[in-house]
């Protein structure tokens, strides 16, 4: 079955940096995309940043513009989310998601249990 193994939440101090890593598995097709969403406790849940398989592109909220940077690694199934420069509006439970038959991550067909990550002021 379809797996998504986030990892890499934590507290961190407002200015720092926190990288989160995905390992999806299960899946055979070629055409797909892993993303990144987050809800805060109370708030809506929003897309943070996406990876898709057909060139490798990226795409980014505009509220994590230049300040996070998504990566795939050599297996390109295992994706990162560096963050830097984090604020306390970045405080979320980070989830994983997996977009089958698709580049966009709009949809996620599968998610994962979450990471949180806590940025204190």
């Amino acid at each position: 079955e379809v797996q998504l193994q986030a990892s890499g939440g934590g507290l961190v101090q407002a200015g720092g940096s926190l990288g989160l890593s995905c390992a999806a598995s299960g899946f055979t097709v070629d055409d797909y995309a892993i993303g990144w969403f987050r809800q805060a406790p109370g708030s809506e849940r929003e897309g943070v940043s996406c990876i898709s398989s057909h060139d490798g592109s990226t795409n980014y909220a505009d509220s994590v513009k230049g300040r996070f940077t998504m990566s795939s690694g050599n297996a390109k199934k295992t994706v990162y989310l560096q963050m830097n420069s984090l604020k306390p509006e970045d405080t979320a439970v980070y989830y994983c998601t997996l977009s089958l038959y698709s580049w966009s991550c709009r949809a996620p067909d599968y998610w994962g249990q979450g990471t949180l990550v806590t940025v204190s002021s």
